[in-house]
């Protein structure tokens, strides 16, 4: 018979590192030809984490865009942004235009993490409406 946890995980970040302590070594996630592990995950998300925490300043509470595609990277950037308690604006990267800007203007992020090579519209980070943006690439 299963017991039960007294304190069952809260979110989404607490399960994760539960699997990651107790599952080091399964599969998490696979992308084309890679395989990564729990343990994988929670080593490139601690990197990312500490680097967003030491380069870009990321205070708890800041909320920042992120403007990546659905590959391995965006998985880590979720739980780095997790650790830090920096809520995530997702963004749809086939979104382009108007359409982006109006997303960046109602997520009132302060920062946008986009792959490298990813442009945006004229005007998103100035006069656009979306404020003063500061960009990284995770």
């Amino acid at each position: 018979q299963r017991r039960l946890n007294r304190q069952p995980p809260v979110t989404l970040l607490d399960v994760f590192q539960e699997h990651a302590r107790r599952r080091p070594h399964r599969p998490l996630l696979r992308f084309q030809d890679e395989v990564y592990t729990y343990e994988d995950m929670e080593r490139w998300s601690n990197r990312a984490a500490r680097v967003f925490s030491r380069h870009l300043e990321l205070q708890p509470g800041r909320t920042v865009a992120v403007f990546l595609p659905n590959e391995p990277t965006y998985v880590w950037t979720w739980l780095a942004l997790a650790k830090l308690s920096c809520p995530m604006a997702c963004l749809n990267c086939n979104v382009r235009g108007r359409a982006l800007q109006h997303a960046l203007a109602a997520a009132r992020a302060t920062l946008i993490l986009a792959s490298p090579g990813e442009w945006l519209p004229p005007g998103v980070g100035g006069a656009g409406g979306c404020g003063n943006l500061e960009f990284g690439v995770p």
